[in-house]
């Protein structure tokens, strides 16, 4: 069973013309969800990680479960004010206006090498900010991993320009 058809489309959503990749027809399946996970884990097994980064929200569900299948530690990347120790942050533009994501300050050593999960890449800028508070704390970005890339909209080329290096399940052209 191909990952990318536990994937449902939401036509107009949030906003028309948007097709939404919605992966928690997905996770609700659980032999979809336990390829993912196994699928994930099996791409990284020979590679030195020691943190998974987990991007809000559904980055977390992905990057914990992937955490524990490789027996590392996981740290979440929020959106501004949600955490409740000292933070960093990184503002990034979206298509209307901006937004800032945070992670805590002793999250991640410097030296580490950090795998970032998110469920989608579609342009690249929430990945990108991630990616920079993990630089700031002296982490090493090994990987950026995606269930769903949209490549039509640039944020894998986006990564790879940055020096990052993207790795995606599956992808759905168009919007």
């Amino acid at each position: 069973m191909p990952i990318k058809s536990l994937i449902r489309t939401i036509p107009h959503y949030p906003k028309q013309g948007i097709q939404f990749r919605d992966i928690t027809t997905l996770l609700k399946d659980p032999i979809g969800f336990r390829m993912v996970v196994d699928a994930l884990a099996h791409h990284y097994a020979h590679q030195k990680i020691d943190k998974i980064a987990g991007i809000e929200a559904r980055g977390f569900i992905i990057g914990a479960a992937l955490a524990y299948k490789l027996g590392v530690g996981f740290v979440p990347i929020r959106k501004s004010g949600k955490l409740p120790a000292e933070t960093v942050g990184h503002d990034y533009a979206l298509e209307y206006g901006a937004d800032r994501v945070e992670i805590h300050t002793d999250a991640i050593a410097h030296g580490e090498q950090v795998l970032l999960v998110d469920d989608l890449i579609a342009t690249g800028g929430t990945a990108e900010a991630a990616a920079a508070l993990i630089q700031k704390l002296g982490g090493v970005v090994m990987g950026c991993t995606f269930v769903i890339d949209l490549p039509d909209l640039g944020g894998s080329k986006r990564l790879v320009e940055n020096g990052l290096k993207p790795f995606s399940l599956c992808e759905f052209e168009g919007d």
